[in-house]
């Protein structure tokens, strides 16, 4: 599908040199001389490498069209993660590459995946932008360890992931992780 500059918004895909990429950013330029330009910061679909890019205005840009679809984490297969499509039931083996936090994936969790919808193809699966994992060991805080959140240590949750934590968390409390980051957010009651 072809559109032009003048089409462009935040989230269009596009293709650019001969891989995908999501318009992050962009701002047309009139200036005083010269032919008008759209400068762009565009992240690719598969590396998630961000690259900036200016556009002739009104230049032709070949869209493609993605789709987020719902699914179900199952089980590990080898390096192969099963998942399921929560709304026709349709299973599909994915490679633990494609997943953007593979190490918090717990069984049941819910994902997105991201499909190229004119070739069927899976791009990359999303987590949710948090999980709640139980930490199943972890060095015991010292006593007089309080909220402070400067000192950390590390931590095992329970899908094997390590991330470290305040002092204060013990083994056995449940707790709020970034899958973005990677990072502690907080402990869950």
């Amino acid at each position: 599908m072809a559109t032009t500059t003048a089409d462009f918004k935040n989230g269009l895909c596009i293709v650019f040199k001969d891989d995908l990429y999501t318009i992050t950013w962009f701002q047309h330029v009139k200036p005083g001389k010269g032919p008008a330009f759209v400068k762009t910061k565009l992240r690719n679909v598969k590396t998630g490498r961000t690259v900036e890019n200016t556009f002739t205005a009104g230049v032709k840009i070949e869209t493609a069209r993605i789709e987020r679809r719902p699914y179900q984490f199952l089980y590990k297969e080898g390096n192969d993660y099963v998942l399921m499509h929560t709304e026709t039931f349709e299973q599909l083996n994915i490679a633990e590459e494609l997943i953007n936090a593979p190490q918090f994936l717990k069984e049941g969790d819910s994902v997105e995946m991201v499909v190229h919808a004119d070739t069927e193809t899976p791009l990359y699966v999303e987590l949710m932008p948090t999980v709640i994992l139980e930490v199943t060991y972890t060095e015991p805080g010292i006593k007089g360890d309080t909220a402070s959140s400067t000192a950390l240590k590390p931590a095992e949750v329970e899908t094997g992931a390590r991330v470290m934590v305040p002092l204060f968390v013990n083994t056995g409390e449940k707790i709020k992780i970034n899958t973005e980051e990677g990072t502690y957010m907080e402990r869950v009651r």
